[in-house]
């Protein structure tokens, strides 16, 4: 009898479509970081802003596409642990899944406080008080359920998409100007505009982390197999095309350089191309916040618990609550883990490392590829074997560019 009570317990609810997913996928990339990033996209690469974007975009596509052939194969939470346990190992596969851990949480705590800074400026409470509110908050949303997890991340996707696109409607007037579109997406040979456009380049691909998390929400989406790898597809389409399109209106602005200097840059590009307020934007980044914690604590949580069922972490995470089927027990302990971090640890430095993480976790999936692939005659997996080690090449390559890059800005 308990072994058939566990059985049961241990399946969560399939009830994410393909637009649910689209939008939670959408909500995840499209976050806090592209409100402040594009001011210093604009400041490297200058007219060519949008080629940053586009290589961004491609760096994030060739990963993509290996994370879209792996879960056809294994459509089940835990992800990037899954992929590389079955491809390079346990040891390589926890190194992987606590990684993916750790980014989600640390992320998690460094936007809580940057949320909770945001609003002592409107409320007079003290910084721990509304870092608890917000953290506790989200975290029951997450374990209330999926489909309500989801439809939040919804609802704030579409607030900040929506602001986005907003900016985007306003400076549609500078697109009209086809020689300066041209000039923004035109390639050069200047070695020094190359150099701010791979620079920029690197920068701006880590506005498209995030994409990756669907992939955890697997065993929660209908029919995943064929689910996922569309909506991971769908989602780098939406990112590339909103943020290229900003990038131009960005390049083509005038005053470019209350953009480049201003620490709220999208609310002064909305001013620049709308003669209005940026308030109203920079409220919406400090929802997107809102949203960036809750998508990390669900994805984390479902890691979690996929290491939990793979025996790559202890069992006792892979529990689901019987009420609610979410895992309670990893959705607890990601939540406890984040308001410890927040509350007690120094973050800056340690969220700095959170992007050579994820580099390092994007190679060892890419090689897992790469490694699956090589073992079978036929099939999918065989013939994208060359592309997961290309593109574990590829990420690897960025992360000794961005540690070069980093200890020279460093200097």
């Amino acid at each position: 009898m308990t072994d058939k009570n566990t059985q049961v317990q241990e399946k969560l609810k399939r009830t994410i479509t393909l637009p649910l997913l689209v939008f939670y996928g959408v909500g995840v990339t499209i976050g806090a970081g592209i409100f402040a990033l594009i001011g210093e996209v604009l400041a490297l690469a200058g007219d060519r802003a949008p080629i940053a974007f586009l290589l961004a975009g491609l760096i994030a596509g060739v990963t993509g596409v290996s994370y879209a052939s792996l879960i056809k194969r294994f459509p089940m939470a835990g992800g990037e642990a899954v992929f590389v346990n079955r491809g390079v190992g346990a040891l390589f596969a926890r190194v992987a899944g606590y990684g993916v851990v750790v980014t989600g949480t640390v992320s998690s705590a460094v936007i809580s406080i940057a949320f909770a800074g945001y609003v002592r400026e409107f409320v007079n409470l003290p910084e721990f008080l509304l870092v608890a509110m917000v953290i506790c908050g989200l975290s029951a949303v997450a374990w209330f359920g999926v489909r309500e997890s989801v439809f939040f991340a919804v609802s704030v996707t579409l607030i900040e998409l929506g602001t986005l696109l907003i900016v985007i409607a306003f400076g549609a007037p500078l697109l009209g100007d086809l020689g300066g579109v041209a000039r923004t997406l035109s390639p050069t040979l200047d070695p020094t505009l190359l150099a701010g456009i791979l620079s920029s380049g690197v920068l701006a691909f880590f506005a498209f982390i995030g994409f990756e998390d669907m992939i955890n929400m697997c065993e929660e989406t209908v029919t995943p197999e064929r689910t996922v790898p569309r909506a991971i597809y769908w989602t780098l389409g939406i990112t590339i095309a909103v943020y290229v399109l900003l990038a131009v209106i960005a390049a083509l602005a005038e005053d470019r350089q209350s953009i480049v200097s201003s620490s709220a840059p999208m609310a002064r590009l909305f001013e620049a191309v709308s003669g209005l307020s940026g308030k109203p934007v920079a409220a919406a980044a400090t929802i997107a916040m809102i949203n960036g914690i809750l998508v990390q604590i669900v994805m984390a949580s479902r890691v979690l618990y996929g290491m939990g069922n793979e025996g790559l972490a202890p069992k006792w995470f892979s529990a689901v609550s019987p009420s609610r089927k979410t895992p309670a027990r990893a959705t607890a302990f990601v939540a406890g883990l984040v308001l410890l971090l927040a509350l007690f640890f120094p973050l800056v430095q340690l969220a700095a490392t959170t992007s050579l993480v994820t580099l390092g976790v994007f190679a060892l999936v890419n090689l897992s590829l790469f490694q699956l692939g090589r073992r079978e005659s036929t099939g999918q997996l065989h013939r994208r074997r060359w592309w997961g080690l290309a593109g574990a090449i590829l990420c690897l390559t960025i992360a000794v560019f961005q540690i070069t890059f980093g200890a020279a800005g460093g200097h």
